[in-house]
């Protein structure tokens, strides 16, 4: 009879591998950029100003585009009893950033453990097991997915469709994507049309009977994210919608940047999936079966990239399922390997786990350089301790510190106080009252700078080892004002 830890290891072992990654993660890179400054400010307010919407982030700096506090709240809601535990406990906020990442990732693992069971019933242990290990040597998905991204919460939706999906309860998979593509992200609305029509085009569902199921469900969903974010928001408020006529209608998106229609193909999907980017290709053709699920999902990518505006974690919805079609060709290719040319397929494939094993450190190590503001910030808390009856200590954040690291989370207490006012004149600042600015200049009229804090720049290749070199450069410089000679004498590194 199998003890109880061997049964523990045996039901969740995939999930605690899976679930030390993403804690890892969380733990070596606790900060967060721009993309997720809406959700990570919201669960911030959440927590620590309660119903004082007047003190929250979003009504003082709304974002381009607004979005949905439901997500938000799910993850606060959780996360309260750990918050209010640190919060008796004195300890410092940055501890509760790390409770909501962990809290979101947590709601992430679960929902692909549930499609990762379904997958064990229709494909096999091994297939199982083959899905895990390519999940774990990848970077994104495990990255991503403790990230307060709207994005990742429309992945924990889509990763329960997937789940109905393989188990052939078609109605339940179209309600979830119904789901996420009104609530947290418009653009889900790309993966449910292939999906939907597929299942109608193969009998899987009725036109009549979809239209019973869905129609409610979307009303309902409405209904939610209308009552709740317009009176988060105090304005009549559909965030989605707003989303939609912005990026697809009005295509502003593009002003961020714009990549060429074949990018999800060449380059995020083949970085993002490792090696699992040509067995998910050689999964569809040893097994006929991937095609019902591959080519919905292909669609899905194809559909994006119509989209001038491309970035990597808007297709991150697709990675379950080309993994899925990854390990059902790697469990073929394993199955055979005693036979000749199989047995080479066998090397060829255990070549590239270990390379993308090597590439996912390569790029978690650029990732820990890629949030200067953030270590700039705490280095300034810890190094410039306050001294007893010293008066309010005003740090200024300029716009690309706060995009780049610095969230709500990062502040402490007394008597250290916070602007990220906008727009000021750089021969202004000798002016205004602040004591230190973080900023992305290196000089300032008025101020001296302290230290300054490195970041992730390139990537450069040498005939030498390591062959792979980081090249980092200072991204965010520390000034002090002149005016405060007590704080500023002290030994700073400085900026030479």
């Amino acid at each position: 009879m199998a003890s109880q830890p061997s049964k523990v290891l045996g039901s969740f072992g995939y999930d605690l591998l899976l679930g030390s990654i993403a804690t890892f993660y969380v733990f070596m890179v606790p900060y967060t950029k721009v993309e997720e400054s809406f959700n990570v400010q919201a669960m911030h307010d959440i927590l620590y100003h309660w119903h004082h919407l007047d003190k929250y982030d979003h009504l003082e700096y709304p974002g381009v585009v607004p979005r949905t506090f439901l997500g938000a709240f799910l993850v606060s809601t959780l996360a309260t009893p750990v918050v209010l535990i640190m919060s008796l406990l004195h300890l410092p906020k940055i501890y509760s950033l790390y409770a909501v990442r962990l809290v979101l990732g947590g709601i992430i693992l679960l929902t692909l453990r549930f499609c990762r069971i379904q997958v064990r019933h229709k494909f096999g242990h091994q297939v199982e097991a083959l899905f895990i290990i390519l999940s774990a040597v990848q970077f994104h998905l495990l990255f991503y997915c403790t990230r307060p991204l709207p994005n990742i919460l429309a992945l924990g939706l889509v990763n329960i469709a997937y789940a109905y999906w393989i188990r052939g309860r078609f109605y339940a998979t179209l309600n979830c994507l119904v789901f996420a593509t009104l609530v947290f992200r418009c653009d889900i609305l790309l993966l449910l049309c292939p999906i939907g029509i597929e299942l109608l085009l193969t009998g899987s569902i009725s036109l009549l009977k979809s239209c019973k199921w869905c129609i409610p469900m979307a009303l309902l969903c409405v209904g939610i994210t209308t009552c709740l974010d317009s009176f988060m928001w105090r304005k009549l408020m559909w965030p989605e919608f707003k989303v939609f006529w912005f990026n697809s209608v009005l295509n502003q998106s593009s002003k961020w940047g714009t990549y060429p229609f074949h990018w999800y193909f060449t380059s995020a999907l083949p970085r993002t999936l490792l090696a699992a980017y040509p067995l998910s290709l050689l999964g569809v053709l040893l097994d006929r079966r991937m095609l019902f699920y591959v080519l919905p999902v292909y669609s899905f990518v194809l559909l994006y990239s119509k989209l001038p505006h491309k970035e990597l974690r808007f297709i991150i919805a697709s990675v379950p399922i080309f993994n899925l079609s990854a390990a059902v060709a790697a469990s073929r290719i394993y199955n055979n390997r005693k036979k000749r040319l199989w047995n080479l397929l066998y090397f060829i494939m255990v070549g590239s786990i270990i390379v993308s094993l090597g590439c996912t450190v390569i790029t978690f190590l650029a990732s820990y350089e890629n949030y200067p503001s953030g270590y700039a910030l705490k280095y300034l808390h810890t190094s410039s301790q306050p001294m007893e009856n010293m008066k309010e200590q005003w740090i200024h954040i300029d716009s690309f510190s706060a995009m780049s690291g610095i969230s709500r989370f990062c502040e402490d207490d007394f008597p250290w106080r916070y602007s990220k006012e906008e727009r000021i004149p750089l021969r202004d600042f000798q002016f205004r009252n602040f004591t230190y600015l973080i900023s992305e200049h290196t000089t300032i009229d008025g101020f001296k700078c302290l230290f300054f804090v490195k970041g992730f720049s390139r990537v450069r290749l040498q005939i030498a080892f390591p062959p792979i070199m980081l090249v980092t450069e200072p991204k965010v410089f520390v000034h002090g004002n002149l005016q405060n000679w007590d704080q500023i004498d002290k030994r700073w590194p400085g900026c030479l």
